[in-house]
Parts: structure tokens; C-alpha cells; sequence
């Protein structure tokens, strides 16, 4: 059965899922590339980038699951890039270059209208207008019975987990403190939502948590 995955989530050890002043310079806010030092240097993260080699063992496990049996992404505006408000031209395309990393359907959420952009390697992004129940049942159609998987940013995933939308999530608990930025958990009973802890891996760059929604909720 298709699920709404949250994956390879990276949060800092005071729960922040991106740093401050996210901008071109800074796409993950000041000091939020920390949050994903476990998953760089891994293979799957190499490959992606072009490269060969990259270490193997439980952080390459989880980088690599995060992408399997994924038929299309849901994205937030400032997952997509730095630009606010109306777009100006179609002249941006994303972080990735012509290239982009999903090769699947990308549902980006946005008050703005955009003409959808095909990109190489089977990646076409898509401009929601209507909401996140929209983008996921458009997403769920164009997975074709895989899993769809919401990348983020911090705001996109809480609104899905306030939702009562989100099936599984796989946290990236990382050793660093940011102090600042996006906190992913606050104000939200995870309890209450119905997620368990159903693995737990600890590496020398991150603690990884499973936490997976049984059938009901906790009343």
C-alpha cells in the first residue's frame, strides 16, 4: 500500500530542521548543512552528485531506503529555492541543476502559479496552488501505487504531520546545536498522532529514529 514518507530528515540535537536565514548562499539556513554531514559522504549521495565510491553501512542504508519505491516528492517553495513571492521569469529550476536528484514527479507547493518544468533524468516539477491535500492526491496519482515522500522543508512536514497525513518518518538525529531555525516537533504530540519508535540506529554521525503511525491513533 502507497504510504506519505518523511525520510533522511535531519534534525539537530535542540530539534531544528533547518538553521535561520535560509538564502541562496545559505539554502539550508546558517548552519544547516550540519544536519546532513551523516548522509554526504554516502554512496547514494555520491552517486547522486556524479560521483563514484562513498562510504556503506547504516547512514548508506537509510540514505539509500529514503529513495526506494518513492513514485513522486512533495516539496515546499523554499525547498525549491530562494525566490519570494510572484515569480519573476522561468529562469530558475531548481538547486540541482539540469539534473535533479528525484527522477520522479515533484509536487512543489506555492501561493504562485508556475507552468510546470520537465527536467533531465525524468524529474518534472509540478506548481500546487490548492493546499497540500491537492498536491498529495495529484502526487499519490502519479506514484502509480509507490510511496510518496515529502522532502520538506520544516513547515511543509509539520503541516502533513498536523494533518494526520504522514505514514512513516525516518529522523536523522544529529550532534550538532544550532540555537535557531525551524524546530520540527514544537507543539506537535506525536503520541497523540498515533507514531511509535519502530527502529532505532545509532552511527558515529547520527542517531536514526523510525517512528511509524499504527492504524489508530492514541485517543
Amino acid at each position: 500500500m502507497s504510504k506519505l514518507r518523511v525520510s533522511s530528515f535531519g534534525i539537530s540535537m535542540d530539534g531544528f530542521g533547518a538553521g535561520p536565514a535560509q538564502s541562496r548562499e545559505h539554502p539550508l539556513g546558517r548552519g544547516g548543512e550540519a544536519l546532513h554531514a551523516w548522509a554526504w559522504p554516502t554512496r547514494t549521495i555520491q552517486r547522486m552528485f556524479g560521483k563514484d565510491g562513498g562510504t556503506t553501512g547504516p547512514d548508506e542504508d537509510f540514505a539509500a531506503s529514503g529513495f526506494a519505491n518513492v513514485g513522486a516528492w512533495i516539496l515546499g517553495r523554499n525547498m525549491f529555492g530562494p525566490i519570494r513571492g510572484p515569480w519573476p521569469d522561468d529562469a530558475w529550476k531548481g538547486w540541482w541543476g539540469a539534473n535533479p536528484p528525484y527522477h520522479v514527479p515533484v509536487f512543489v507547493l506555492t501561493h504562485h502559479p508556475r507552468a510546470s518544468i520537465e527536467m533531465e533524468g525524468g524529474t518534472t516539477f509540478h506548481f500546487v496552488t490548492d493546499g497540500i491535500h491537492a498536491a498529495l492526491a495529484r502526487a499519490r496519482a502519479a506514484a502509480q501505487g509507490r510511496d510518496v515522500r515529502v522532502g520538506g522543508g520544516v513547515a511543509v512536514v509539520r503541516q502533513y504531520l498536523q494533518a494526520g497525513l504522514v505514514d512513516e518518518m525516518h529522523l536523522a538525529i544529529t550532534p550538532a546545536v544550532l540555537g535557531a531555525g525551524e524546530a520540527l516537533l514544537a507543539a506537535i504530540d506525536l503520541r497523540q498522532l498515533g507514531f511509535e519508535p519502530t527502529r532505532h540506529v545509532g552511527t558515529a554521525s547520527a542517531m536514526h529514529v523510525v517512528l511509524t503511525k499504527a492504524a489508530q491513533p492514541v485517543g
